[in-house]
């Protein structure tokens, strides 16, 4: 039996990128075969069980333990985000918003302060339905979701551990609450841009739609009723959540150490067990709301996360040699390997790296304060910013992502292909990823 530290062969990587190029190639070649979730599990089941049966008959205890930690990641992982989504979906903001360009802006804007606050996928979940709703009358409107995933979920989420995924893993390890407020210069420029580039392209698309409808659009968007927040209780349930977590990293009734796995989860759970129960069934059909978005993301990113061990242990094991010793580096790699592999365990393997060329043992509670408040804060957060920023490349380097493409497209939205997304987020991400390079890192 191969132990769990011998060399990982290249292939063994081959089942997570075989799951990758199946999520990005289906919904092309066979779009409505691949609608179906239970379609979706047996392709998944196909790629992912044989590489289990391998590692768990190949990889020694080790490697069990391994494995294990990926599943209680991808455990976590769902308890968080499905538990933000059963209760935002309870939340419905009545009446009818303008679908100006200007009130869409302040709408995304409105989303970038609130990530920061209930996650983003607490704040991709209430807003997004709101502004589907206040352009319902438009011909174009994949521009405004895809626009939403760049902003409200994914990059909005810099300022605290609440924000992605990524800082709240940090957060646990160590990392100060208050240590990403830092990033502020950088979430005001990436932010503040996409703000403005996303103005821009809405008013030429609102021209554009009037030019061929022949139809006073403007005026028909700028109608709106008076707005209202129904299923107020489930604010409080939100604010729950934040608690949880923030409690969960602090240690608070548990001697200053995080908790052990499960409570918080447990909790996520009740809240929105609670939420459910106490949440009128009038609200979720008024929010359309059904769990189909949430099972997408849940059957596809078990596999994901199960099978990436292989490339993350990869990365783990051979980071070192990657030579990453300026912040742009940093930068870059994260967040490139974050467009792929998931943002949040991603920020972690570097993260894991980076204390190990700096001789900080990971065994050590709460390592990475070490980092951050010693020489490696500055890599540390080209890290952290390579991992929110780049998660927007591609629809699965963050939670959010699939989530919001599945309700959009549920609410009648023409979402783009896998590859076609790529044509949105690389011509505009891209160059505004250089510039924060060479304002921030070089």
């Amino acid at each position: 039996m191969e132990h769990a530290a011998a060399e990982l062969p290249v292939w063994s990587a081959l089942p997570f990128l075989v799951l990758l190029l199946s999520i990005a190639v289906m919904p092309t070649v066979a779009a409505h075969w691949w609608e179906s979730n239970l379609r979706r599990a047996i392709v998944t089941a196909a790629i992912t069980l044989p590489f289990l049966a391998w590692w768990l008959g190949t990889r020694g205890v080790e490697g069990q333990a391994q494995l294990l930690h990926s599943f209680e990641d991808y455990l976590a992982f769902i308890a968080l985000l499905g538990s933000l989504y059963v209760i935002s979906g309870g939340i419905h903001v009545a009446g009818s918003l303008s679908g100006t360009p200007l009130a869409n802006t302040g709408l995304l804007a409105i989303g970038a302060v609130l990530a920061n606050l209930i996650g983003t996928t607490g704040a991709s979940m209430v807003l997004l339905r709101p502004l589907l709703r206040a352009n319902r009358h438009r011909r174009r409107q994949t521009h405004l979701v895809v626009f939403f995933i760049f902003v409200v979920s994914n990059t909005a989420g810099l300022l605290t551990p609440l924000g992605d995924p990524p800082l709240y893993l940090g957060f646990l390890q160590g990392v100060p609450f208050e240590w990403t407020l830092r990033l502020l210069p950088e979430w005001l420029v990436v932010n503040g841009l996409l703000l403005v580039v996303f103005n821009v392209v809405d008013q030429k698309a609102l021209a554009r739609d009037e030019r061929e409808t022949r139809a006073p659009l403007l005026e028909e968007v700028q109608q709106h009723g008076p707005v209202r927040i129904d299923g107020a209780l489930n604010v409080a349930f939100l604010v729950g959540i934040a608690l949880v977590a923030l409690a969960r990293g602090r240690g608070w009734g548990h001697g200053g150490r995080p908790w052990p796995f499960g409570v918080a989860e447990a909790v996520f759970a009740a809240l929105a067990l609670a939420a459910w129960f106490t949440t009128s069934p009038a609200l979720r059909a008024a929010n359309r709301f059904t769990f189909a978005p949430m099972v997408e993301v849940a059957v596809l990113f078990c596999g994901v996360f199960l099978t990436m061990t292989a490339p993350l242990r990869m990365l783990n094991e051979h980071g070192a040699g990657l030579g990453l010793t300026e912040p742009w580096q940093c930068f870059w790699m994260s967040g490139l390997v974050s467009a792929v592999l998931d943002n949040a365990p991603t920020y972690l393997s570097f993260a894991v790296t980076l204390a190990g060329r700096l001789g900080i043992g990971v065994d050590t509670p709460r390592y990475l304060a070490q980092v951050a408040g010693g020489e490696g804060a500055e890599l540390l957060a080209a890290i952290s910013c390579g991992s929110v920023f780049m998660g927007a490349l591609t629809y699965v380097g963050n939670g959010p992502n699939f989530m919001v493409k599945s309700m959009a497209e549920s609410a009648g939205v023409r979402m783009p292909t896998f590859f076609g997304y790529l044509r949105w987020s690389f011509p505009i991400l891209l160059p505004l990823f250089a510039l924060v390079t060479w304002i921030f890192f070089l």
